[in-house]
């Protein structure tokens, strides 16, 4: 059994997308496969045919799309999503919310050895950098965004014991429902995924269906909307740029000198110079120009929808009132960060970094293999976070020591969970309960005799103090 067999079963229950039910087998050329292998070759490692670009979009492309998305066909949500990338609006906030989870703290827990490997510097990167560049997981995280699935590959590199892995159009994903799998027309065949096997990896934002869950349902009609009231109102501009010129003629005017003034208006160009007679009068004739207002307001909706869909509020775009106030925009959009990083998270850790351990450690490192884990908390929080521990430790070890005089204890498992504070079991023997109590009683008739002590003390200086000598500090002295 080969390494990929052997990670398609050991995270068979963790993967996206995979039901409890064996699916179907898998119908369709493999990666690895010599066919594959020579098509792939012939275009220079190329996996992605040709995207295709639409670049005029209505209101009824977006019906279609979604008919065929319930079918498994995410082409046209897919080439909407690119053609989002125009809008400075979408883009803008878009950018704000991936590159802000790719450049949230990462923390790795497991095995020393693979944290150290994972975290070891390759010139400016690390290796986690090496294996998932920032720029991949962006455009993963833009996908899930937007659409709500992302596919990537991971693409062995000669000379390195970790593959590399490259995002991949999302245009040419397949979903079977018969089969409960996704495909990938490729440049070579319709090739089978199976997320987690060492060479594809499927983000998703939902098990079942993700393009329901997606955004792009919102902020494809808001895309829309905006690119026709752009053009209308560009249309509306040009149409009054050049104001209308007009001739006032005399009550006496003949019609040849009507005529004669109305072919020199039509020749009316730059520098243009008259000489009028007596009586006539030309000039322009300009409207107001309020009509661009309906398509502004198109505009101005469009962009607040967007922010709402993306951002989950509109304060931190436009500002507004209790913007200096109140947190509540900081909290909306810091839950948004959390969930797409804790769905990063997710995925890393079941479908690409069991790759790096699995050929580096084998594969029977992988169930207790290193896991990432993106931190969204801000350092405002962490504060807190230390704070209320410490005091709770605190409280906890007074408490321990008024109840060890009844007879009592603190039920410290009890306490660790109410307070979430991490623990784990001492190496090697523990304390006994008994031996605990008796640890406390000691101290406490410690610190008895040391009190007596210095009361004595300082009882002796009062009786021997010359007059006008201040009393020393007798308990500094102990």
């Amino acid at each position: 059994m080969g390494l990929r067999d052997v990670l398609r079963d050991k995270l068979r229950s963790a993967l996206l997308g995979v039901s409890a039910y064996d699916q179907a087998p898998a119908r369709g050329l493999d990666l690895d496969d010599p066919v594959v292998k020579r098509i792939r070759e012939a275009m220079g490692g190329q996996l992605v045919p040709i995207p295709l670009t639409k670049l005029r979009w209505y209101l009824a492309d977006l019906e279609v799309a979604q008919s065929n998305a319930d079918s498994g066909n995410i082409e046209i949500i897919a080439r909407l999503a690119r053609a989002m990338r125009r809008d400075g609006t979408i883009s803008g906030l878009m950018s704000t919310l991936t590159s802000g989870v790719v450049a949230l703290p990462r923390k790795f827990y497991g095995p020393l050895d693979q944290i150290e490997a994972l975290e070891a510097r390759n010139g400016s990167r690390s290796v986690y950098d090496d294996m998932l560049p920032p720029s991949e997981l962006e455009l993963m995280l833009d996908d899930e965004e937007k659409i709500g699935v992302s596919v990537a590959e991971l693409v062995p590199v000669e000379g390195r014991d970790f593959p590399i892995m490259i995002r991949l159009e999302p245009e040419f994903l397949r979903y079977r429902w018969q089969e409960n799998r996704w495909y990938y027309n490729s440049v070579a065949a319709t090739l089978p995924i199976t997320p987690g096997d060492g060479r594809w990896i499927l983000h998703s934002r939902a098990r079942v269906a993700p393009w329901m869950a997606a955004n792009w349902l919102c902020l494809g009609r808001a895309y829309v909307n905006k690119e026709h009231a752009i053009l209308h109102r560009a249309n509306y501009g040009m149409k009054l740029a050049n104001a209308a010129r007009y001739s006032k003629a005399p009550a006496g005017a003949s019609e040849p000198d009507r005529m004669g003034m109305l072919a020199r208006l039509m020749a009316w160009g730059v520098n243009t110079v008259f000489e009028l007679p007596a009586g006539w009068d030309v000039g322009l004739l300009e409207s107001k120009g309020e009509g661009y207002q309906v398509f502004q307001q198109d505009i101005d909706t469009s962009d607040r929808e967007a922010a709402i869909a993306i951002c989950g509020q509109v304060v931190t775009v436009d500002g507004g009132a209790g913007f200096q106030n109140s947190d509540i925009h900081r909290l909306i959009r810091g839950d948004k960060i959390t969930r797409a990083a804790h769905n990063l998270a997710h995925t890393v850790n079941c479908q690409a970094l069991p790759a790096l351990i699995g050929s580096r450690w084998g594969v029977d490192a992988i169930q207790t293999g290193a896991i990432v884990e993106y931190d969204s908390r801000r350092p405002k929080d962490l504060k807190a976070e230390a704070e209320s521990m410490g005091a709770a430790a605190e409280a906890i070890a007074k408490v321990q020591e008024l109840l060890a005089k009844y007879g009592r204890e603190v039920d410290i498992d009890e306490m660790m969970v109410r307070y979430g504070i991490p623990v784990r079991a001492l190496k090697g023997d523990a304390p006994s309960v008994e031996g605990y109590q008796a640890r406390v009683r000691q101290i406490t008739e410690l610190k008895d005799r040391q009190d007596r002590l210095i009361e004595r003390a300082r009882q002796r200086s009062e009786l021997y103090r010359p007059p006008g000598e201040d009393v020393p500090d007798v308990r500094r002295a102990a």
